[in-house]
């Protein structure tokens, strides 16, 4: 019996204990986050208040304030177990970061006491130059600091060790630029504001006073036994099986998907859960998903900001909580080929402090008016910026994914649904008309557009469908960070409602406030329409036609990252100060360089596992089938045993194959390592070029012939576990 296959019997659940008597879970959500009512209860209504207005925008609260809100924090958190702290931020590296320090402090006396400040509350100092930087900082210039985001409450983290303080900051360098996912994102969302502000202004709103973006990022993960992933060194390293036979069922009968939750995965799926209320993480959706053991989470939406510090948060989670019941999560984009991979699909929406959203149609036709004007600066945005969007999204992980007719192809598109199509292509065309009585739509020049809030149906293929009331970017991938992608969609979307506001404010004079609206709405639906596609993204038609439209189809990432860095990106975030030209071209440096590293582990680590794992079980069957070719042939010889006719000429033609594959898999070997030679040479953009197109298909090549050597190897030559096992042992 194999390795693997002792592992496969050995596999079972983990022991669990049965809940006795479950909570509410209203009775502990968030009850290891310092909440507002957690601050309200420990801090005067004069520090509270001037930390309420910081937040909205305000004046930093005073050195006293910061003092008296860390000690309230402190108290808080050493009252629940903590004996330290640690300011946690989202570095360029897409995981998290964080260093601890304790609460002591030494009084006069020499008198160990638990102490926190104000000044550091407020800010930390981790060594900057180990970070990626993309040469913002050198090795030698290791300063940087974290300062403490008062949007996103700290919480407490758990181990069984013990519990910490955990500060969400941002990260930045000694001279002032971002370091990180998360202060380009609070940048954004204060250009949106300020757009978003204007906006509604010149439609007579004047009571909001701030405009966020909100969103709900649907988390898709797959999970394998623990066993299995300790076998698969493509696994630990790469993160995505680099070899593996297809198994004769994956996910062609579609019975997983919405499925019976099996009891293993359900009991993680509450223990996920039940960590995540704990910290206000607003997890309400669980399912399995398409692939075998592929599920998601989904939570309810919140701001920007908050949503994208909790996935980081949930992802994180995830990870530990599997290793608690012998399982591993996959968060890579795919980690078996031939089946679906795992995305993260960023629903996207606007709201403002009066709990309006602006992607809600309304009750009336003014209401209707703005919200279509809202609508034509999200279809110009994804028109103008397409290449950026698709830029938010570029890794290794995801190139796998996009366009594999499970996610939407690398090229952008907007799917709005019939008949929010019908009304853009009419004010498009200057003529509304009386719309159908069953849509509850009144089209007229002064009686405009009213029509329900789920004004469409879904179209999973599109990469920026509009779903009733938000936008759902499908593109981004399962392991990313959120950040990124919603500061682009703010960005881009701020820039576009400025561009309309003023045209319409120049034209008000000549046409009226309904015409100018109208007006300039249909010039920017003439510019923008090639973006709208309301067929399916995965079909070879949409190729031909959006190249027709001259829409880029960008699949490599080294390619799609060069638009971080045109003079119009760069012009773009400049001008809503979301990011510096120094901190884009930083960046696209760190983006690259991560996708070359990627991608050579990879090439490596196949390397490896076919030199050590693969080929030495493929020599050793090829010595029997050796053997029994001459022993079969000595028999007919020497002893007279008759054959049925072609019985030895199938035998030499079963070891001629696998002669074959074996030589097929060393060429292609020697081509890999000649490739990766060659390529050190080269400068990252041509290095990543390089990677892109001649390692890649060399390592698929390799993939090819060692996978069919999988397909006729005895089990007992086969030690890596295989698909169908990882697939669907639960």
């Amino acid at each position: 019996m194999s390795k693997r296959s002792a592992v496969t019997l050995s596999i079972k659940p983990v022991e669990l204990k049965k809940v006795a008597n479950t909570k509410s879970i209203s009775d502990y959500f968030g009850i290891n986050t310092f909440n507002e009512a957690a601050m309200k209860k420990l801090v005067s209504e004069r520090t509270f208040n001037a930390f309420k207005l910081w937040q909205e925008g305000g004046a930093v609260v005073s050195a006293a304030q910061a003092d008296e809100i860390a000690h309230a924090m402190k108290e808080w958190a050493t009252e629940r177990g903590a004996t330290s702290y640690t300011h946690w931020f989202q570095p360029m590296t897409g995981l998290t970061a964080e260093k601890h320090d304790s609460f002591i402090s030494f009084t006069s006396s020499s008198t160990v006491i638990e102490k926190f400040t104000g000044t550091k509350l407020i800010q930390g100092e981790p060594d900057a130059s180990s970070f990626p930087s993309g040469g913002i900082r050198s090795t030698a210039e290791a300063r940087g600091y974290t300062a403490w985001d008062p949007s996103s409450p700290a919480y407490i983290a758990e181990v069984a060790g013990g519990k910490t303080l955990t500060i969400p900051t941002i990260f930045i360098s000694y001279t002032g630029e971002a370091l990180d996912k998360k202060l380009p994102l609070l940048r954004s969302d204060q250009a949106l504001n300020k757009a978003a502000l204007e906006l509604l202004r010149l439609f007579g709103n004047e009571t909001s006073k701030n405009v966020y973006s909100t969103c709900g990022p649907e988390q898709e993960y797959f999970l394998i036994d623990e066993s299995y992933y300790r076998l698969r060194p493509d696994l630990v390293l790469a993160g995505r099986t680099l070899i593996g036979a297809p198994s004769p069922k994956g996910q062609q009968m579609e019975d997983q998907y919405f499925g019976s939750i099996k009891d293993r995965v359900l009991n993680f799926m509450f223990d996920v859960s039940e960590e995540a209320f704990k910290l206000g993480i607003p997890v309400t959706t669980r399912h399995n998903e398409v692939a075998p053991h592929q599920y998601e989470f989904a939570p309810i939406f919140e701001k920007s900001n908050l949503a994208a510090d909790h996935n980081q948060l949930l992802m994180d989670i995830m990870k530990k909580v599997a290793f608690r019941h012998g399982l591993v999560c996959l968060l890579h984009e795919k980690p078996f080929a031939g089946i679906n991979g795992s995305g993260k699909h960023l629903n996207w929406s606007l709201a403002d402090d009066k709990g309006s959203n602006l992607l809600n149609p309304g009750d009336s036709p003014e209401e209707n008016l703005q919200f279509l004007t809202v609508l034509t600066a999200v279809i110009h945005a994804v028109y103008t910026h397409a290449d950026l969007l698709r830029a938010a999204v570029a890794s290794a992980g995801n190139e796998h994914r996009l366009g594999a007719n499970e996610a939407p192809p690398a090229i952008v598109s907007i799917f709005l649904g019939e008949q929010l199509t019908r009304i853009v292509g009419q004010i498009e065309a200057g003529k509304l008309t009386k719309g159908k009585k069953q849509a509850i739509i009144d089209l007229g020049v002064s009686q405009l557009p009213k029509f329900p809030k789920d004004t469409t149906d879904r179209n999973r293929t599109s990469t920026f469908a509009f779903t009733g009331a938000k936008f759902e970017f499908r593109a981004v991938g399962s392991a990313q960070n959120i950040s990124t992608g919603i500061a682009v969609i703010n960005t881009i979307v701020a820039d576009s409602m400025l561009l309309l506001v003023d045209k319409i404010k120049a034209e008000v004079k000549k046409s009226g406030f309904e015409g100018a609206v109208l007006k300039v709405l249909s010039a920017a639906i003439k510019d923008s329409k090639n973006i709208l596609w309301e067929g399916n993204n995965y079909s070879e038609e949409w190729v031909k036609e959006a190249a027709k439209r001259g829409l880029p189809n960008v699949a490599s990432t080294a390619e799609a990252l060069k638009a971080l860095v045109t003079p119009k990106a760069i012009a773009l975030f400049e001008k809503h100060s979301v990011f510096s030209k120094v901190e884009l071209k930083a960046r696209y440096h760190i983006w690259l360089e991560t996708y070359e590293r990627l991608i050579d582990i990879e090439a490596k680590a196949l390397r490896d596992i076919v030199n050590t794992q693969v080929l030495p079980q493929a020599y050793e069957f090829q010595s029997e089938l050796s053997a029994g070719v001459v022993e079969m042939k000595e028999l007919a010889e020497e002893a007279g045993v008759t054959f049925v006719d072609g019985a030895v000429e199938d035998r030499v033609e079963a070891l001629e194959k696998v002669a074959e594959e074996i030589f097929y898999i060393r060429k292609n070997i020697k081509q890999l390592d000649a490739a990766l030679v060659k390529i050190q040479a080269e400068g990252l953009e041509k290095k990543t070029a390089l990677l892109f197109s001649e390692v890649k298909p060399q390592m698929e090549h390799i993939r090819k012939h060692v996978d069919a050597i999988e397909a006729v190897l005895p089990d007992e030559f086969w030690a890596l576990p295989k698909y169908w096992e990882m697939l669907f042992i639960k």
